[in-house]
C-alpha cells in the first residue's frame, strides 16, 4: 500500500498542465557598451566588492592579507596555497566554520550582478550559503550582459544544482534597515581575470 506522501505525489504528477513551447525571444540590443564596468556598478551598488586581477598570484596575496589567519576553501586549484589543511573537505559539516569560500565561476551576469555557479564548482550545495565570506573568480569574457544571455549560455543542460547568486545576503525587513550577512555570506567579492 501507497504512503499518503506517494499517493499526493502522484496525483500532483498525473495533474500536470500540458507542456507548452517556450517563446521566441527576440535578441535584445545590448543595453550598455562595457559589461565589466556594469558588472562592477551593480555589484558594489547591492553591497558586493570587485577587484580587477590578471592573475591567480593576485588573488592569493590579496586573500591572505584579508583573511589572515582564517579557515578558507578554494575550487580554484591556482591558489590552493592558501588553504585550511585540517579541513576534511569529502564532509560537508566541515564547512561549518569555514571564514571564506572561493568559487570559480563559469558565467556572471552584468545587468544584475548576479554569478552563475554549479555543483561542480563548489563541490558541496550548501558552501556558498554558510560561509562567512564567498569571493568568485571570473574570466572578462564570461561576463555576458543580460539574463537572457546567461540562459542562452547554459543550455538546458541538467546541471543537477546552479544558481545565481547577486551580492552579499542581505534584509531590510525590520524597520527597513539594511543588514549584510542576515541569513548567508557577510560580505561576496568578485575577481575578474582580465
Amino acid at each position: 500500500m501507497a504512503s499518503s506522501r506517494d499517493q499526493i505525489l502522484k496525483a500532483v504528477k498525473q495533474n500536470q498542465p500540458p507542456a507548452r513551447p517556450l517563446p521566441v525571444l527576440q535578441n535584445y540590443k545590448q543595453p550598455f557598451t562595457d559589461v565589466v564596468q556594469k558588472f562592477t556598478d551593480v555589484l558594489q551598488a547591492i553591497g558586493g566588492e570587485v577587484h580587477e586581477v590578471s592573475s591567480y598570484q593576485e588573488i592569493s596575496s590579496f586573500l591572505q592579507q584579508a583573511f589572515t589567519n582564517k579557515s578558507i576553501f578554494s575550487s580554484s586549484l591556482e591558489i590552493k596555497e592558501i588553504l585550511e589543511k585540517g579541513i576534511d573537505y569529502a564532509n560537508a559539516h566541515a564547512f561549518a566554520d569555514l571564514e571564506l569560500a572561493v568559487v570559480s565561476a563559469s558565467l556572471a551576469v552584468a545587468e544584475n550582478g548576479a554569478v552563475w555557479i554549479t555543483e561542480a564548482m563548489v563541490q558541496e550545495r550548501v558552501l556558498p550559503f554558510i560561509v562567512q565570506h564567498l569571493a568568485f573568480v571570473i574570466k572578462t569574457e564570461a561576463v555576458v550582459p543580460t539574463m537572457q544571455e546567461a540562459y542562452e549560455r547554459i543550455g538546458a543542460v541538467d546541471y543537477g544544482f546552479g544558481t545565481f547568486i547577486a551580492g552579499p545576503s542581505k534584509t531590510a525587513d525590520i524597520e527597513q534597515s539594511l543588514v549584510l550577512g542576515a541569513h548567508g555570506p557577510k560580505s561576496l567579492l568578485v575577481f575578474i581575470m582580465v
